[in-house]
């Protein structure tokens, strides 16, 4: 293997995604770009603008026989979380849709349906998008969207500290076997929780790829190590803690407190429980099997 000519199944993800952004370009409105969970581009006095893109493929994200409505209610949703892990709020979408030409305009139209109801759920606006065929059988779905957070406070994955608390919200592990990656809450109410209450976390994240692979990417933003108390890991019921740290598509938060923030939330009762599952260090890091890494992993 040459480097010019290596694929992405031989360098994996996050090689080839590093490649990628080197021809990336930017101007002077852009205060975030590529590798936290939302660009973040300079706004008005008030607030700046949060942008996010994502996509789900059919046989990747979700099954053929997946009922439209959930289809579309995913493909929103995934952008949803990745707001609340900025600590924003989300306002507009666009979509774009890429069907062979022999799927049933009704099923399109129910995908449509369960993106509308989650959508008007969260006060965002579908403006319009795209539509396009596929040269085999296959849906993508990919969501554009915009949100807002206060100037100048957006929450990155590279303000922790080495002491600060890792704290996740709800449960993790088995999201695909239970049908959860369909059915998920984002956690925006969380998160303005938290901001209100004057807990904003030094760093957050989504648990997109799952605790093993999300873990070491906020501690890498953030400069730091990790170690990770294991046996505190909240998992499902009939969920082993290395299916909670690999399998992924949870949709919870990931974030940092200190002490101080901390010992606060201990006297509170947030929406949704919050457990401490480590702290970050200078370097030090525990072990962790992967969790999921497009072009490795296999797909459905």
């Amino acid at each position: 293997m040459t480097p010019d000519r290596a694929s992405f199944a031989e360098l994996g993800e996050n090689a080839a995604l590093q490649r990628l952004l080197d021809h990336l370009s930017s101007n002077d409105r852009l205060i975030v770009g590529p590798g936290d969970d939302c660009a973040v581009v300079a706004g008005d006095d008030t607030y700046d603008l949060l942008l996010k893109t994502d996509v789900v493929i059919e046989g990747v994200h979700f099954t053929r026989d997946t009922p439209p409505e959930l289809i579309g209610r995913k493909a929103l949703a995934r952008t949803l979380s990745d707001i609340a892990a900025m600590g924003g709020q989300p306002d507009h979408a666009l979509v774009t849709l890429l069907a062979h030409p022999s799927r049933a305009v009704r099923d399109a139209e129910r995908l449509y349906d369960g993106m509308a109801e989650l959508a008007e759920a969260f006060g965002v606006s579908i403006a319009g998008g795209e539509t396009s065929s596929l040269p085999a059988d296959g849906l993508i779905i990919n969501v554009a969207l915009t949100g807002r957070v206060r100037r100048g406070k957006a929450v990155l994955r590279s303000g922790g500290r080495p002491g600060d608390t890792l704290c996740v919200s709800g449960k993790l592990g088995g999201s695909f076997e239970s049908g959860r990656h369909l059915t998920f809450t984002p956690r925006l109410e969380l998160a303005e929780y938290l901001l209100s209450h004057d807990l904003r976390p030094g760093a957050m994240m989504d648990l997109s790829d799952g605790l093993g692979s999300d873990l070491p990417r906020l501690a890498a933003a953030s400069g730091c190590g990790y170690e990770l108390d294991t046996e505190a890991i909240p998992c499902h019921p009939g969920i082993s803690v290395r299916h909670a740290i690999s399998d992924g598509e949870d949709y919870e938060l990931l974030f940092t407190l200190d002490d101080a923030q901390l010992e606060r939330l201990r006297r509170l009762e947030p929406p949704v429980p919050i457990t401490p599952v480590g702290h970050l260090t200078r370097s030090s890091v525990t072990p962790l099997i992967s969790g999921w890494q497009h072009f490795i992993k296999l797909p459905l």
